[in-house]
């Protein structure tokens, strides 16, 4: 599937029509309160892919690998998933200001350090190359 046909395009911005009434009816019907069985595991799982992610990056830059945006975007994503459900599963206000001062202070500014190494990183290509015939006229 080409990113030239509009097929790619429509599926991801369905895609994401789809998911606007799905986000209101979450927020209307899940409970306040749920407690997960495996709370623990799933945050150490998360972390891992954070850290495995961080660590490819820092891998790709030390070696100047092609994919370093690949992994640098992966990082920066994975960093701002952190901040936002570190800030809101916390419960009390000590946990909420060191969530906040962790996402504001390491988190987030290192998510945009990620985006800025992906953007710097990246060949610079045109998004749509045009052909010339013969006689130089634009196709």
């Amino acid at each position: 599937m080409s990113l030239r046909r509009p097929s790619l395009p429509l599926l991801f911005a369905s895609a994401a029509l789809v998911l606007v009434p799905w986000i209101g009816l979450l927020v209307v019907s899940l409970p306040c309160h749920y407690s997960a069985r495996h709370w623990g595991i799933a945050w150490a799982g998360f972390d891992a892919g954070l850290g495995l992610a961080l660590g490819l990056t820092a891998y790709a830059a030390l070696r100047g690998a092609s994919w370093l945006d690949r992994a640098a975007v992966a990082a920066g994503t994975l960093l701002i998933a952190d901040a936002w459900f570190d800030v809101v599963t916390a419960r009390g206000a000590g946990a909420i200001a060191l969530a906040m001062t962790e996402a504001l202070g390491i988190e987030l500014p290192l998510a945009l350090l990620c985006s800025w190494v992906a953007q710097t990183s990246r060949p610079r290509q045109p998004l749509t190359t045009t052909h010339t015939d013969q006689q130089g006229a634009l196709q």
